[in-house]
């Protein structure tokens, strides 16, 4: 039983929750549970979906910390947790002669600036959005 919202009844966590809730459920459990778990491994999709400021922010913090004692992999579309990533990777699709292929890139750190600038402003990256995505990798880190 699960409830996302304070006033609401729980109900099955199967039928009421989203894509992303299912995915911070599953981020809490880990969270809690960081000293008895034995999965080395952990990938976390959605979790992201339909959050934003300072619940995405606390996500972030609580996947850097799992990611201090086992491997986190993370896709998201939030430049405030990709910026905690210790390795960011980008991925792109291409579509040539009607057929799709994905390219997975490592960045570096002057590439990261452009990703993280890149996903904070779209197709219009300016020199505001790099020293935004600057701060944001410069930025300390708290721990949950």
């Amino acid at each position: 039983m699960f409830t996302a919202n304070p006033g609401e009844p729980p109900k099955p966590l199967g039928r009421i929750a989203s894509g992303g809730e299912l995915s911070r459920v599953m981020l809490a459990l880990k969270c809690a549970l960081q000293t008895r778990d034995r999965v080395d491994l952990l990938v976390f999709d959605e979790v992201d979906s339909g959050i934003g400021g300072a619940v995405a922010q606390a996500v972030g913090e609580r996947l850097r910390a799992l990611g201090e004692h086992r491997q986190v992999v993370c896709v998201t579309h939030l430049p405030m947790i990709a910026a905690m990533a210790d390795h960011h990777l980008a991925v792109c699709k291409h579509v040539a002669q009607g057929r799709t292929s994905a390219r997975v890139s490592v960045l570096a750190r002057p590439e990261r600036v452009e990703e993280l600038a890149r996903m904070l402003a779209g197709e219009r990256v300016t020199e505001t959005t790099r020293r935004q995505a600057r701060e944001l990798l410069a930025a300390p880190v708290a721990k949950p």
